[in-house]
């Protein structure tokens, strides 16, 4: 049966202080386009690219735990990618962790068929 596997690896995003509460952060880890926000209880990663159109959601506004993309007003719950308005799919979230004040993130390294 042929499968695809996907390995994940923790790359350093940037630092903790570049991710400003309010104000979403876009950047890309192995060609993957990822958007942090900082809330209250830690920072968390999105996929950037809006489900509904391309739009990214790193260019979007922030509240408490809900972005909302600037071309049509999709909104997702960063926390667990969760589409709450106007897009049909959820947006893939990625594994957070803080070290020594840097945000790493867990993203696909590889992918092979099985």
């Amino acid at each position: 049966m042929d499968h695809e596997t996907k390995h994940e690896e923790w790359v350093r995003a940037c630092q903790v202080a570049d991710v400003r509460p309010g104000n979403p952060k876009g950047l890309k880890l192995r060609d993957i386009p990822i958007a942090l926000y900082r809330l209250p209880e830690g920072v968390f990663a999105t996929h950037d690219v809006c489900t509904h159109a391309y739009a990214l959601l790193s260019e979007g506004f922030i509240e408490d735990h809900v972005v909302e993309c600037p071309l049509h007003g999709a909104k997702y719950d960063v926390r667990n990618g969760k589409c709450l308005a106007v897009a049909e799919c959820d947006v893939k979230t990625y594994p957070v962790r803080i070290e020594d004040d840097a945000v790493y993130v867990a993203v696909p390294s590889e992918v092979t068929s099985a």
